[in-house]
């Protein structure tokens, strides 16, 4: 199997492919990632190939990783690809029997002329097809020449979506994301360990938002919020991480100017800035609540379940698969600052009476059950490579 990646920078459906990827190798399939970008600056951050955790847990566990060696500004890319690069790529597909796309973007790259042709499954990871420059149209032109051969949706927001622009529905497969349970569970020695590190008193609130910054997060209506919230409960705090979430993007300082106007003071207090975090497992043992303002494009957001399975009550508003993932769980709210943070204080409250349902959801978000899923599908699109075409019949 090749998995083909647009790049490696933070964002939820990088994680949860690469862990898709460490599984099947760990089930005994052969995998390897080519990746379009060996750098990407986006979300006022520099983020190279070789930092990433995701490219270090996969050639730890020994699948191969290769790069095209380009740079992304952040701005587009429509150059063409060179001689050297459609060969590089000639040769790593030539060596699968089926080919991965992470999201539609990398189909510019397997939609060339003269490549191998080999089957390809595209993991769609979001619920807004249309908002993605020239992708959707790419997917459009590898179905109608039969390279794809099957889609995985995330969510069912996501199959609602991409039926609804015209991808065939039969090539159309939810298997829903799923965590490591070992990894992502309540833990009491984390949540006092990252507490003491950070200074936050045992018994304060705490709400963690992890997201990258863009404007499909909406990181200005979670301010809003935040300074609601932080204005009516002394002792809360607010961890901001992620791509971007730095004092050092000027895009979230000109944000948190805006949002706390007049009382700098609470954000000085309470709001805290930790960029990108190799110990999501921790901060999300250490809260008590799991934010998601985002505005669109989300399906099956990631963080909310990372939060619930280490006991954080999630807080979501309607986008995607988030409703149906935060049911029974926690609270979907309507995007105002002031009714999310009033179940910011609801939903920490209710945290120890929650966590019964929270243990009790563990196995539907389990990622053995996610990659046992792909393990399957996989394994009917190469058999039905390996099976011969039967004559025609005279």
């Amino acid at each position: 199997m090749l998995s083909v990646y647009e790049g490696f920078f933070s964002g939820g459906a990088r994680i949860v492919h690469s862990d898709i990827v460490l599984g099947l190798t760990e089930g005994g399939q052969h995998h390897r990632v080519l990746s379009l970008y060996g750098e990407v600056h986006r979300e006022a951050t520099r983020q190279r190939m070789t930092d990433d955790t995701c490219y270090r847990a996969l050639t730890a566990a020994g699948v191969g990783v290769t790069s095209l060696d380009r740079t992304f500004r952040g701005t587009g890319d429509s150059a063409d690809f060179t001689g050297p690069e459609l060969a590089e790529t000639a040769r790593a597909t030539a060596g699968a029997d089926v080919v991965l796309s992470l999201k539609e973007q990398p189909l510019r790259l397997l939609n060339q002329a003269g490549l191998p042709r080999r089957p390809v499954v595209v993991c769609l990871h979001r619920s807004d097809p249309e908002n993605q420059g020239h992708a959707l149209d790419e997917l459009k032109t590898a179905i109608a020449d039969g390279t794809v051969v099957a889609c995985v949706c995330c969510a069912e927001s996501t199959r609602d979506a991409y039926r609804a622009a015209g991808i065939p529905a039969e090539l159309l497969h939810v298997i829903p994301n799923g965590v490591d349970l070992f990894r992502f569970r309540p833990d009491a020695a984390r949540r006092v360990a990252l507490r003491t590190e950070l200074g936050i008193d045992q018994s304060a609130p705490v709400v963690v938002f992890a997201a990258r910054y863009d404007a499909m997060k909406n990181v200005p209506l979670l301010l809003a919020a935040a300074r609601a919230w932080l204005g009516r409960v002394p002792d809360g705090q607010v961890l901001m991480c992620g791509a971007g979430m730095t004092g050092a993007n000027p895009g979230l300082t000109a944000d948190i100017a805006t949002a706390f106007r007049g009382a700098p003071a609470l954000a000085d207090r309470g709001l805290r800035l930790l960029g990108v975090r190799r110990d999501m497992e921790t901060l999300y043992a250490a809260s008590d609540v799991v934010a998601l303002t985002s505005a669109w494009g989300e399906a099956a957001p990631l963080c909310l379940i990372e939060g619930m399975m280490c006991g954080a009550v999630p807080v979501a508003t309607d986008v995607g698969d988030s409703a149906a993932i935060v049911a029974g769980h926690g609270l979907v709210t309507a995007p105002d600052p002031e009714e999310i943070a009033a179940a910011w204080s609801r939903a920490a409250a209710a945290r120890t009476d929650l966590a019964p349902a929270l243990a009790a959801s563990r196995e539907r978000f389990s990622r053995t059950r996610m990659i046992a899923s792909y393990a399957a599908l996989l394994d009917r699109v190469a058999a039905a490579v390996a099976r011969p075409a039967l004559p025609d019949p005279l």
